[in-house]
């Protein structure tokens, strides 16, 4: 398993970046959350098999390609906090 995190810059806030990250989550067995920073960014935690997290991250660029300006990828170690990938509702939006 691995995780990812993930800093979104751009009109990343109040075009629906969440929810639709969110959305396409459901599409993956990945486990993490997407969340509003107060610079205006929008951080994604997930973590998951390397296809899962990859085609996420690969979902949502394509379904927020007019709105992201830069991403900013780092590696963290796996976190059994974010919870399990294959269990329901394994992945959020925090607020």
């Amino acid at each position: 398993m691995i995780r990812k995190v993930v800093l979104y810059t751009g009109r990343v806030q109040g075009v629906g970046f969440r929810a639709t990250t969110a959305n396409c989550a459901d599409r993956f067995d990945v486990a993490g959350y997407v969340q509003n920073l107060p610079d205006g960014k929008v951080r994604l935690d997930v973590q998951g098999s390397a296809d899962q997290v990859q085609g996420l991250l690969d979902a949502v660029d394509t379904a927020m390609v007019n709105n992201i300006k830069a991403r900013d990828i780092t590696d963290h170690p796996s976190d059994d906090a974010l919870g399990d990938p294959n269990a329901p509702e394994a992945f959020g939006i925090r607020y």
